[in-house]
């Protein structure tokens, strides 16, 4: 098999970890050239550079990933994105002091976190060669949020560069304000093959078990990873598609709804739990837990406060880890019904769970198209509502209700 990851001449650098986005690397890397020239004073031509970028694209398409190599390729101090000096590896690595990253660990990016990051964000550079802020989910943005990072993207500092993140550059992803002032880089699903390739090259995953996992991960590199490597990850999937035909009785419904939402709330309290307990315990010694002497007393009041927020800050990045959880298991429940509709309809498309493919051919023979689609509709309004803050039991319970009657 030949690397799809990226186009010719960029294997080992950088840019190969972006997986089937040819058009994507041609343009993140011509302007990580013109913004080395800037950087050099070899021009003063700013070329495709510019100092705000929003990265759009599905779920697994790479985003992050994408504004995290950009952002290396900037503070190259070699050959805009070589992947061996220091700026690139510390880039990549998270630990670059002028790379910041904002990763919303609740469910949405409050005013007050922005503004603190835009007001560090006009300083200039102090290791590296531009400020580099990161947006990752840049639609949880709240208003206040919002308009306060429209005002630094309006009028950035000389050296400081915005990538933002989002599902697409929808006004209700992104605001048409700062849309317009961000260049576009429009990712696409990698194909399966450019995904096994990289499954087998990278990650050492035998090419049999590669190719499985890139056929039924929905174009997700990190999901397919998942697929290949954890046997809990595969059990869950499969037990998600066999809900669609065991809601046979009654009952069924709220036996499935328990186990999606113990599911996920296991799912989010075994990521949590480990990364809480040094989070806290890193807190109280830089707060001055354990010391003794005057002030010992002032010092663990402020930093038992300082915990108490944090594991409010915690408990919401739980919440959210647990909706992720059950959101990717109704997407996987939605393919199933996707398929059942190209199945009756004698349609060649791709399946997207094809190892399900009996099964999804059984649904299809026995409630007809326009009974599946009802139930397709259902999975995806059980998506919205989530998204909207409907108790998960709740939006989980009444749409297997409507998968079961159809």
């Amino acid at each position: 098999m030949t690397n799809s990851a990226a186009p010719a001449g960029t294997t080992g650098r950088v840019w190969s970890q972006l997986v089937g986005q040819e058009q994507a690397v041609e343009t993140l890397a011509s302007a990580a050239e013109s913004a080395a020239a800037l950087v050099s004073g070899r021009t003063d031509d700013h070329g495709s550079m510019t100092h705000a970028w929003l990265f759009t694209g599905p779920p697994g398409s790479g985003r992050s990933v994408a504004a995290r190599v950009f952002a290396a390729a900037l503070q190259c101090t070699l050959d805009a994105g070589c992947g061996e000096c220091q700026g690139c590896r510390t880039t990549l690595a998270g630990t670059h002091a002028d790379v910041k990253l904002v990763v919303p660990e609740g469910l949405s990016i409050s005013v007050g976190e922005m503004r603190a990051l835009v007001q560090a964000a006009a300083r200039r550079p102090t290791t590296g060669r531009w400020q580099v802020v990161i947006i990752e989910d840049a639609d949880r943005l709240t208003e206040g949020a919002s308009n306060a990072l429209l005002k630094a993207v309006e009028e950035p500092a000389e050296r400081t560069v915005f990538l933002l993140c989002a599902p697409s550059d929808h006004p209700d992803d992104v605001s048409v304000t700062i849309r317009s002032r961000c260049r576009l880089v429009n990712l696409r699903t990698p194909s399966p093959e450019a995904i096994a390739t990289v499954l087998v090259e990278r990650d050492g995953i035998d090419p049999e078990r590669a190719r499985w996992a890139a056929s039924v991960c929905g174009g997700h590199v990190g999901r397919a990873r998942r697929l290949a490597t954890d046997d809990s990850t595969r059990e869950r999937r499969a037990a998600v598609l066999r809900i669609p035909l065991g809601l046979r009785r009654a009952d069924d419904v709220f036996r499935c709804a328990d186990e999606l939402i113990k599911t996920a709330e296991t799912d989010a309290t075994e990521e949590s739990r480990a990364r809480d307990e040094v989070e806290q315990e890193a807190l109280r010694t830089a707060m001055g837990s354990g010391g003794t002497g005057k002030g010992v007393s002032a010092a663990k009041r402020a930093a038992d406060a300082a915990v108490r927020a944090l594991e409010k800050r915690q408990k919401s990045r739980a919440t959210r880890t647990q909706r992720d959880t059950l959101d990717l298991a109704l997407v996987d429940l939605a393919g199933f019904y996707r398929d059942a509709l190209v199945q009756a309809g004698g349609s060649t498309a791709a399946l997207t769970h094809p190892d399900f493919a009996e099964q999804s051919a059984e649904a299809a023979r026995l409630w007809g198209p326009v009974s599946t689609l009802r139930r397709l509709e259902a999975v995806l309004a059980c998506r919205d509502a989530i998204g909207w803050n409907v108790k998960p039991r709740i939006a989980v319970e009444a749409m297997l209700t409507t998968l079961r009657e159809g």
